[in-house]
């Protein structure tokens, strides 16, 4: 976050950007205001924000993950982040506000999603892998198919807004926005962090986690809806952002093993400098303009997604 702060497309070397962040803590009287303002006033939000999104993509696969018992489950694998972008665009056209009037339909859309993925994969008794995957990819397509189609209905100057919030946007970041979603995010990653320990009794079977006391379909519905809102939540305000709930909880599982109790506060640490870093690259690799940040994250996750796959297969 450091980091991100003190680099940015206006020019200055890493070092004597860190000096003017911590410089802000001090009288210095030969700070750079003009610095300082673009430093705390266009970057910080911005940090803030992605750092929130990262966190709860992250955790929203970690969850998946662990209630599917599938390692390839995400959030926008499985479609739920195109219902919600669905539900959000609707809101948008019908000129509703941001906050709760979009994000209250993009909760809906990703809910709605999330139970066409399971009444399709669901069989006899248990979700299989390949049906569950299958699915989410089917209902991702129809998602964006019904994306495009409410983008050709739009025929006024929100279109281009859309497409580029569509591919992930974090450009428009305000302070007001990054404390309407941290409100919304930050007592769903507490109740999941409560609710860590009945997840790694649930990943040793249902008869092991009902001997133990757990109520397998109370914590399976409240995490499902609290992934879910949190989920919708980030979208309605960054747009699509996909894989980083595939990347980070893999790469955190490999390093710290499958505790939950670990992985939960490892995805959200994890998740924001993973989504603050690419945030970093769409800000500062192209020489003008900045690059989406689902762009970055999909040329990442996306080679890593068709790893696993193979690697799940052999």
């Amino acid at each position: 976050m450091i980091l991100g702060l003190s680099t940015g497309s206006s020019g200055g070397d890493v070092v004597n950007g860190i000096k003017m962040v911590f410089s802000f803590f001090t009288d210095d009287s030969s700070k750079d205001e003009m610095m300082q303002t673009i430093i705390w006033q266009i970057r910080f939000p911005r940090v803030l924000l992605a750092a929130l999104v990262g966190a709860t993509l992250s955790l929203g696969g970690l969850v998946f993950q662990a209630l599917l018992r599938n390692p390839l489950a995400e959030p926008y694998i499985l479609g739920i982040s195109g219902g919600s972008a669905i539900g959000a665009i609707l809101g948008i056209i019908i000129g509703l506000s941001r906050f709760p009037g979009v994000a209250g339909t993009a909760f809906v859309g990703s809910m709605g999603t999330l139970a066409l993925v399971l009444v399709m994969a669901s069989g006899q008794t248990v979700l299989k892998k390949d049906s569950l995957l299958l699915s989410g990819v089917m209902v991702n397509a129809f998602c964006s198919a019904v994306i495009m189609f409410l983008i050709s209905l739009t025929q006024d100057s929100r279109i281009h807004n859309i497409l580029f919030w569509l591919m992930g946007d974090l450009s428009l970041a305000d302070m007001n926005q990054v404390m309407i979603l941290a409100a919304t995010v930050l007592p769903c990653f507490l109740l999941i962090f409560c609710l860590s320990n009945p997840m790694n009794l649930m990943l040793m079977g249902k008869e092991m986690a009902r001997s133990m006391g757990v109520n397998i379909k109370a914590v399976t519905i409240i995490l499902l809806v609290t992934t879910s809102f949190m989920i919708s939540s980030t979208v309605s305000q960054s747009g699509l952002i996909g894989f980083v709930g595939l990347v980070m909880p893999h790469m955190l599982r490999l390093l710290l093993g499958p505790d939950h109790r670990v992985m939960v506060p490892a995805c959200i640490v994890g998740g924001a400098g993973f989504m603050v870093a690419c945030d970093l690259l769409a800000r500062t690799l192209p020489e003008q303009g900045e690059i989406p940040i689902g762009v970055i994250t999909a040329i990442i996750g996306a080679p890593l997604f068709i790893f696993l796959l193979k690697r799940s297969k052999s």
